[in-house]
This record gives structure tokens, C-alpha cells and sequence, in this order.
């Protein structure tokens, strides 16, 4: 068992979360990836009869997350479930909805769940432990062939093909158990050049691997969808992401939704009846000011996008 690590949890784009969510006090809203609870804090605060549902996949970041919201009492309801189960999790339509994609500071924080490239600790990176398959399942039972998918894929690894065949031939020699031992092999496995660049040479692996066990894009796409049906007319679902592939689904899913007509582009009328269900708050992503990145420097690479059901 782990010790308890020291968390200082900074909410990404937490203002901009607010005043897209537009929170009534008697309103129900949604905080789909709850974490360390700092945009939930901010919602709960702003309710009076309403109420705060906080949905995480993480045992222990939903246990975290519940004695930081203890003050707020039976305005706070929490559930420990994958975020594509939205449904299941309500009890009816909702005001808003909230997705913070990605690793919570839980997860990266603690060495010993295995998400970080900055400390040695087992091959884990599951965002639900009770799940089957971890990273060192992956890492050790996949070929080459889809060891270059995941890189290229969920990482945009442009080494891909390199690191896959350096993770092969290094496993046929003893199991990678550990991820100071795959960022070892991640860096030997590079050209010089790459190695001197700005970032990490395992941060692309490290983000493909952990896409590829907690199956992240799919849930993603899946959990948006459900968000619109489960939001009222013209309650609001924001979501925030950190590297291009969630974003592209985000703003797909939003683009799809406010379109309504699913027709090919070369029809001349729509024959399908597919009328819009959403109208697009933001055009264009909201990003963090340089101040908000100066302080805290995880919210470098986020972008919000905002919806309103019709």
C-alpha cells in the first residue's frame, strides 16, 4: 500500500469552468472526472438546494476528493465509475456537465501508480485498479506490430518503429517491470538528436501506453455523447483537454451534435431528419493565460470547449 503523497491541486482553467457552466444555485451538476475535487469545491460552494455529482474511476482520488467535499454534506453525491457510464450514474437530466480529461494529480504524483517518467516504480498506469490490465501486461504481451500502432496513434511517437523493436528484443531477455526500465530502454532506443529536444524522449510513449490501458479515447468519445443526452435544455457541458487527440474528439463530437444532419457533404438535401442538439459556446477553445501557466504549469497544454443543449 502506498503512502498518501502531499497534493497540491490546482484546477486548470477553473474561472473559465465556472462561467461556462452558468451555476444556478438549485441546479444539479455533473463533475465527471472528479480527481482532487478542485473544480467540484468550486461548483458545490455556489449551491444552495442543488447538487454536486462527482463521478471518478479512481478509488482513491474519489475517497480524497469525498473528505474535501465532507463540508458540503448531502449536497454532494458521489459515485466510483467509468465516466462512459455517465447515464447510470444520474438519476435524471442535469444543468451541466464537466470533463477535466487526462491523468488527475493523484495519479502523476504517486510513483508507485506508475504514470510518471520521472520515477521508477512498477508498470501499473491503470486509472481504476480493479481493472485486469496493466501497463506491464501491455508492454510485455504486445507485438511489435501493435506496439508501433499505440506509439504512433495515442503518442504520435515518430520513433515509433525504433521503440517498439527495443521493447521486444529487451522483454526476450526478462519482462519490463518497471518504468525506469522502459525509459531506459524508450532513450537508448532514440537518435542523439531526440534525446536533446526540449521534451522528454518518453513523454510520448508513457501517454500512449496509458491511453491504450485505461482505453481513454473511446470512453471519451462515448462519454460525450451520453453528456448531451443526459443535459436539460440549455444546460451546458465543458470539457477540458490536454493534447491534440482528445481534443479532436471533443470538438468532432460538439461539431457533429450542433450540425444535427448526418448526411455525406454531397447531398444536395438532407434526407436524414437530423437536426441540431446543441449550439457551440466556443468557436475557438479556451486556453489558460500565461499568468495561469506561469503558476501552474500543467495547464499549459489545455484547451476548453463549451456546448449548450437546445
Amino acid at each position: 500500500m502506498s503512502t498518501s503523497p502531499v497534493y497540491t491541486h490546482i484546477p486548470v482553467l477553473r474561472d473559465a469552468c465556472i462561467e461556462a457552466l452558468r451555476i444556478r444555485p438549485d441546479g444539479v451538476y455533473v463533475d465527471a472526472t472528479l480527481g482532487g475535487a478542485g473544480h467540484a469545491s468550486e461548483i458545490v460552494r455556489r449551491l444552495t438546494s442543488g447538487t454536486l455529482v462527482g463521478i471518478d474511476r479512481d478509488d482513491y482520488a474519489l475517497s480524497r476528493a469525498g473528505e474535501r467535499l465532507a463540508p458540503y454534506g448531502d449536497r454532494v453525491r458521489l459515485v466510483h465509475s467509468d465516466f462512459r457510464n455517465l447515464a447510470a450514474c444520474l438519476n435524471g437530466p442535469v444543468d451541466g456537465i464537466l470533463f477535466d480529461l487526462g491523468c488527475s494529480s493523484f495519479q502523476l504524483d504517486d510513483p508507485e501508480r506508475g504514470f510518471s517518467y520521472m520515477h521508477d516504480a512498477p508498470l501499473d498506469m491503470r486509472m481504476d485498479r480493479t481493472s485486469p490490465r496493466t501497463a506491464y501486461d501491455l508492454i510485455n504481451t504486445a507485438d511489435s506490430s501493435e506496439l508501433r500502432r499505440i506509439l504512433y496513434d495515442y503518442g504520435e511517437e515518430r520513433y515509433a518503429p525504433r521503440i517498439a523493436e527495443a521493447i521486444v528484443r529487451e522483454r526476450a531477455v526478462s519482462p519490463i517491470a518497471t518504468t525506469g526500465e522502459l525509459v531506459r530502454i524508450i532513450s537508448d532506443a532514440m537518435p542523439a538528436a531526440a534525446k536533446r529536444e526540449k521534451q522528454h524522449p518518453a513523454k510520448r510513449t508513457f501517454q500512449a501506453v496509458r491511453i491504450a490501458v485505461n482505453d481513454e479515447l473511446t470512453a471519451i468519445d462515448e462519454a460525450l455523447r451520453a453528456a448531451i443526452d443526459c443535459l436539460k435544455p440549455e444546460g451546458r457541458l465543458a470539457v477540458i483537454s490536454f493534447h491534440s487527440l482528445e481534443d479532436r474528439i471533443v470538438k468532432q463530437v460538439f461539431a457533429r451534435n450542433a450540425r444535427g444532419c448526418t448526411c455525406p457533404p454531397e447531398f444536395p438535401v438532407c434526407i436524414c431528419g437530423g437536426t441540431p442538439r446543441v449550439r457551440l459556446i466556443t468557436h475557438k477553445p479556451i486556453i489558460p493565460t500565461d499568468e495561469e501557466c506561469n503558476d501552474n504549469p500543467r495547464a499549459r497544454s489545455a484547451k476548453l470547449r463549451v456546448c449548450e443543449k437546445i
